[in-house]
């Protein structure tokens, strides 16, 4: 099912598959792939956010037409905003600066380069049939 992004967010929902809210994925099967938007919906360099298995997921097409999918939640300020960060890249790391204090995430790995005890869990993403497709873990956002 394909939601139109004519919002900042919009919703989507699967069957919940486990309880993890971790970013080290559940025991059991993975969970479903869920659409969430047209490819072509994505402007590079630029986050949306999507509402995946009651979690709030940050997604990012890069220059390069890369997908990047991470937890929309910044543990430094612990406010929902990383979607609406600046997308850069520090060497040849991409990388999203948190709109509230500027600490920068890898969207590769969710590590916070400025300081390595913060993290946000990243998420599988893919494109089918030219729609972006996520598989979020269930669980507590």
């Amino acid at each position: 099912m394909t939601q139109p992004m004519t919002q900042s967010m919009t919703e989507a929902t699967a069957p919940a598959r486990g309880d993890s809210a971790r970013a080290v994925a559940p025991a059991g099967p993975k969970p479903e792939w869920i659409a969430i938007c047209r490819y072509d919906d994505l402007l590079p360099e630029r986050g949306v956010c999507a509402l995946v298995s009651g979690r709030q997921v940050a997604l990012f097409r890069l220059n390069d037409g890369s997908l990047h999918a991470l937890a929309n939640y910044d543990p430094c300020s612990r406010a929902h905003v990383l979607s609406r960060g600046i997308v850069g890249s520090r060497g040849d790391i991409p990388i999203v600066a948190s709109p509230m204090f500027k600490q920068v995430f890898d969207l590769r790995t969710g590590a916070c380069l400025d300081d390595g005890s913060r993290s946000v869990p990243v998420f599988d993403v893919r494109v089918r049939n030219g729609a972006v497709e996520v598989r979020v873990p269930a669980g507590p956002p």
